[in-house]
């Protein structure tokens, strides 16, 4: 594959000009090709429609296209290629981009997708193993640039190999301070989340290209590009097996919506448009949320051990013991099938392990099939229509009911929480009597209308439907922020990926919810995946290093066992100071300053103080904006902002019982200055 001749390397400021313009002249024309390639989507949509075909195969056709022309159409504005590989010996340059441009579909492409066999190179070829590399480009592009030729800028050669003179002007022998990666990676944050396909690293491209049928988990400490490895794996995955994902869908589950919004245009810029990203409420809610728990019901109803209760609770329901014999009129003819066959036929299908729902059709069928052989026996074979007459037939629907009554999710909840003897059954030897008061509430209306769920209750709702019947499987599904999950969360996504895998990212020092994890293994137990390959990330890209040397003064108090992150960058600022004149005018000094500086900035405090620094600012007319956001510190996991101001540690950390991993999640959102502000004790 080729997209244009190598050019020399440029060891003077001329000849450094002149690949520029070579460079800019071949981007002009993969933008053209792109153009062509949008229109003839369009139109291979519109010759479709009319194309003769079985109608299965035509709505598969017409899927395929129309889901390609919509990913060309939403592709992001942006550069068309960010790198380029010259092979020794080759005499080709693959471009690197994030997809494939080219100008017919049997020519080689101008742009080569970074998720292609070839393109691995630009990310793990290094002096030691150049694998076959001769030169390595990256390109400097203008920040914000929507893809205009003219607003590349700069590029630079890594020699990896003899095959080429050394570096000249404009070169650089790797990545280092003031290389066009360093700049990428610690370019502000402004806006949602980007792509990191320019810049990605060898351990993070192992994790990204890892095979489909393996789950893996990934310990990402701070600023380690877990969540960004994440969305480039489902990327990967797309490209690499369409099929065998599409099959089955593509999930991202994220934390909150906020979380969602921030990551919302990564995988559109990647070119995948059809990936559902949602958060496990909005994913497992059957009904609005119109009630909160008490603090001790819902740790109760996130424990594991309610998964017992609400199986002994739904099985309850079936009952052997005195089963009425079944008689069915036919004609002038009684079929019976006696009470203790009846039993038997429960009795053995419970044996099964099937769904509950699964195991009343088997009831049904097998009580069918008594009937069918004694008819058989007295009048020869009986029709396919007979058999369906019996199936439906009131005596044998009766006789279903009484010894394993179709039932909903809600109505076993709602009799488990409203009746005491109920719940002291399903839950005897598994809860104690404090627990079970936690869960006792007053009986609920009868009407279904007016029953009123809390968000726990989804998580219980979510299992129960799972023992009626196995919902529809996933074919991959990336969960960010795996660390926060309750073992009951965690089940509700292992049933909805029992064929299909997982990548689960994560950090142990950031869990802040009551049930958050303790360790990897037992949540990837949870998870229905308990051999998963757990890969720790320690290298930090995103927080400067002296901002992570604060943080990681944190983690011995934290007691999560995970090892201790170093950042790359020696870039950064990191202030600490007292607030001489009180906390509001201390924010309102701290963001003037750094409104002097390019990026966002997040002010980042507890629950008790976001009120006085929302009012400190409005007052002083600095927010509304765009660059400025207050956010509690309850609210920041996944967010990153250039620069950081954290507002009285000390409150933060007595916020709650995971009041210092709060802390440690809000020092460690800053990607440029970190700035604290106190008045009592820091923490550290």
């Amino acid at each position: 594959m080729t997209s244009a001749d190598p050019d020399p390397a440029p060891t003077t400021p001329e000849a450094l000009a002149d690949a520029l313009r070579r460079e800019r002249a071949h981007h002009d024309r993969c933008r053209a090709a792109l153009a062509a390639m949008v229109e003839g989507a369009d139109r291979q949509v519109v010759t479709g429609e009319d194309v003769a075909a079985s109608g299965a195969d035509a709505e598969v056709l017409g899927y395929q296209l129309r889901s390609r022309a919509k990913a060309l159409r939403e592709l992001p504005e942006g550069p068309l290629f960010f790198g380029r590989l010259d092979f020794v010996g080759e005499g080709l340059a693959h471009h690197i981009g994030r997809l494939r441009i080219s100008e017919r579909p049997a020519a080689p492409p101008l742009v080569v997708d970074w998720r292609a066999p070839v393109s691995r190179a630009f990310y793990q070829a290094g002096a030691r193993d150049p694998q076959g590399v001769a030169v390595r480009r990256r390109f400097g592009w203008a920040p914000g640039s929507r893809g205009d030729s003219a607003d590349l800028t700069g590029l630079e050669d890594e020699h990896l190999t003899d095959a080429l003179p050394g570096p000249g002007p404009g070169s650089d022998p790797g990545p280092g301070p003031g290389s066009l990666l360093t700049s990428e990676i610690e370019r502000p944050r402004v806006g949602p989340m980007r792509d990191i396909a320019a810049t990605i690293q060898p351990e993070q491209d192992d994790l990204v290209r890892g095979d489909l049928a393996e789950s893996v988990c990934v310990q990402g400490a701070p600023g380690t590009g877990k969540t960004a490895v994440g969305l480039h794996r489902a990327a990967y995955l797309l490209y690499t097996h369409p099929r065998r994902i599409r099959r089955g869908g593509m999930l991202v589950l994220g934390p909150s919506r906020t979380f969602l919004a921030f990551i919302a245009e990564v995988l559109p810029s990647l070119g995948e448009t059809e990936v559902r990203q949602s958060t496990l409420h909005d994913e497992i809610a059957r009904h609005p949320v119109t009630r909160t728990d008490p603090d001790p019901a819902a740790a109760v109803k996130h424990d594991v051990r309610m998964a017992e209760v609400l199986r002994r609770a739904l099985y309850a329901r079936v009952t052997a013991d005195g089963a009425q014999d079944l008689v069915l009129p036919d004609g002038t003819y009684r079929w019976r099938v006696p009470g203790g066959d009846v039993a038997a036929i429960v009795r053995g299908v419970l044996g099964d392990g099937l769904p509950y729902l699964v195991g009343r059709e088997r009831v049904r069928g097998r009580i069918v099939r008594r009937i069918q052989e004694h008819a058989e026996r007295r009048a020869g074979p009986q029709s396919g229509a007979w058999v369906r007459r019996v199936e439906r037939a009131r005596a044998v629907g009766a006789c279903l009911d009484a010894v394993w009554p179709r039932v909903t999710p809600e109505e076993v909840l709602a009799e488990l929480l409203g009746d005491p003897e109920a719940l002291a059954r399903a839950s005897d030897g598994v809860l104690d009597t404090a627990e079970r008061e936690a869960l006792n509430r007053p009986r609920q209306p009868r009407s279904r209308r007016a029953l009123r769920w809390s968000e726990a209750d989804a998580v219980l709702l979510d299992e129960i439907a799972g023992l009626l019947e196995h919902p529809e499987g996933y074919g991959h599904v990336v969960v960010d922020e795996a660390q926060d999950l309750s073992p009951m969360e965690c089940r509700a996504i292992a049933r909805r990926v029992r064929f299909g895998s997982l990548t689960v990212l994560g950090d142990l020092a950031q869990g802040t919810t009551v049930w958050a994890a303790r360790s990897w293994r037992d949540q990837l137990a949870h998870l229905g995946k308990p051999d998963a390959a757990l890969v720790p990330l320690t290298t930090g890209y995103r927080v400067p290093g002296a901002v992570l040397a604060l943080a990681n003064r944190l983690l011995d108090r934290l007691g999560a066992d995970v090892p201790r992150p170093r950042s790359l960058r020696r870039d950064g600022t990191l202030t600490v100071r007292r607030a001489a004149d009180g906390l509001p005018a201390a924010v309102v000094t701290a963001v003037r300053e750094a409104l002097t500086h390019e990026g966002s900035i997040a002010v980042v405090t507890a629950e008790i103080h976001t009120a006085l620094a929302e009012t400190a600012l409005t007052e002083s007319g600095l927010i509304p904006s765009p660059r400025v956001t207050v956010v509690p510190a309850t609210q920041v996991k996944g967010l990153e902002y250039d620069h950081v101001i954290a507002v009285e540690p000390a409150a933060i950390t007595a916020s709650g019982p995971r009041g210092l991993n709060h802390l440690y999640v809000a020092l460690t959102r800053a990607v440029s200055r970190l700035d604290v502000l106190h008045e009592g004790e820091l923490p550290w």
